[in-house]
């Protein structure tokens, strides 16, 4: 019984883990979208405002989840460093005629965060950040985005990640 139960625990704590790093997945979206929209903000500046006032907190009657914190940082000031690479990486998967520049900023800012994690999280399976990132293009967008998210993150892994495919 004190291993079943132990083993439940052990579950449920996987389960919050994971749940911690989607609501990472989605602040960090949203903090990049942000410096997209302004770029004379400092990232850091940024991580520090969701950090201090955005996530676990209430905003207008909306309560952000618990998200992990550390995971958020990085995935936001990993992208900001590394954006000539990301932006490198999905360009050369895209269509000419689909340049990065011509997706919504958005879609951009979840590609970067995908690819960044995809190069930069070996802890982390490919299969999960692309399930992960394609399930939070759902949430934004209703059209084909979502499809195009997959197929770029898909590639990307099946090439960065080959050995885990």
């Amino acid at each position: 019984m004190t291993a079943a139960l132990a083993a439940h625990e052990g579950a449920d704590s996987v389960r919050q883990s994971g749940r911690r790093r989607s609501l990472a997945r989605l602040a960090a979206i949203q903090a990049l979208y942000q410096l997209e929209l302004s770029p004379d903000l400092s990232p850091e500046a940024v991580v520090r405002e969701f950090l201090q006032h955005r996530l676990g907190r209430e905003i207008d009657g909306e309560r952000y989840g618990e998200a992990d914190a550390s995971f958020f940082t990085d995935i936001v000031l990993g992208v900001m460093r590394d954006r000539d690479r990301l932006d490198a990486a999905i360009s050369s998967v895209l269509a000419e005629d689909w340049p990065l520049s011509r997706l919504d900023a958005v879609l951009r800012a979840l590609l970067r965060a995908g690819v960044y994690e995809l190069l930069s999280r070996q802890d982390v399976p490919p299969r999960v950040s692309i399930n992960e990132y394609t399930t939070i293009a759902h949430a934004f967008f209703s059209g084909k985005e979502p499809g195009l998210a997959n197929g770029v993150l898909d590639r990307l892994g099946r090439t960065l990640r080959s050995v885990e495919f």
